[in-house]
């Protein structure tokens, strides 16, 4: 298969590409930090891919995006999977009570995935075939106090997608919205970690998994799903007092 991967270097991600790696998959890897990036073709190279290509990419140069996808098309013939992986966890209290600092999370969050979803749409609708794959996060599923605008972000791409799985699914495209708990990477390293937390090699387990056997939506882990079913079930004139 062929795999593009966006936000290449994050913990998931990376994960994820070395699943694919072993797999002698070909790979083509769109990130911002090119060492990075050199360090990780390295990396899945040894594990066995097939291939691996790679573009430099700031995820908020909208007008860049399509030059990006592009080349990943050139370089893999085809693309059998594209796995939208990038994102940035705010300060909330920042946000909170700054616009450009909630419009920048935003973008970053949500409309810069639409953005990419929009070109890589018509580039499957193309070919007729394939998974197109988003990482959003159960942060989406209801707006809590503490990381409400991440949240918002997040649901938004998820409400897209639903609209999108259903326009391309003549087309014989899927389309897997994927919803994380709490995962212990780089990304989170200042937060307190417990019982629910996860590692990146867990949830792109469950990723690839899920991506296989052809999912719409993936709760990762599978318990996320019952305890956003719960928190979803709280009367709004209880949740509003709740901190979590």
């Amino acid at each position: 298969m062929n795999i593009v991967i966006i936000g290449a270097t994050s913990a998931i991600a990376k994960a994820s590409a070395r699943i694919y790696a072993e797999r002698n998959e070909s790979l083509f890897l769109i990130a911002r930090n090119e060492s990075r990036l050199v360090e990780l073709c390295s990396d899945l190279k040894v594990r066995g891919a097939k291939s691996v290509g790679t573009a430099m990419l700031d995820i908020n140069k909208f007008n860049e995006h399509e030059k990006a996808l592009d080349s990943a098309a050139e370089f893999l013939g085809s693309i059998d999977i594209a796995l939208i992986c990038h994102g940035s966890l705010p300060n909330q209290q920042q946000v909170e009570i700054n616009f450009k600092s909630a419009q920048k999370e935003i973008n970053t969050n949500g409309v810069s995935v639409i953005s990419l979803l929009t070109i890589l749409s018509e580039k499957f609708i193309t070919q007729g075939h394939g998974t197109i794959a988003v990482i959003t996060s159960v942060a989406g599923d209801r707006g809590r106090q503490p990381n409400y605008v991440y949240g918002a972000a997040k649901s938004m791409v998820s409400t897209y997608l639903q609209g999108l799985r259903g326009r391309l699914f003549p087309h014989k495209v899927n389309i897997v919205d994927i919803r994380p708990g709490l995962v212990d990477s780089p990304m989170t390293a200042g937060m307190k970690k417990g019982a629910l937390w996860s590692s990146p090699e867990k949830v792109a387990s469950k990723i690839v998994k899920g991506i296989d056997n052809g999912k719409h939506t993936i709760y990762a882990p599978a318990y996320w799903r019952l305890i956003m079913i719960i928190v979803c079930a709280f009367p709004e004139f209880i949740f509003k007092r709740l901190k979590f």
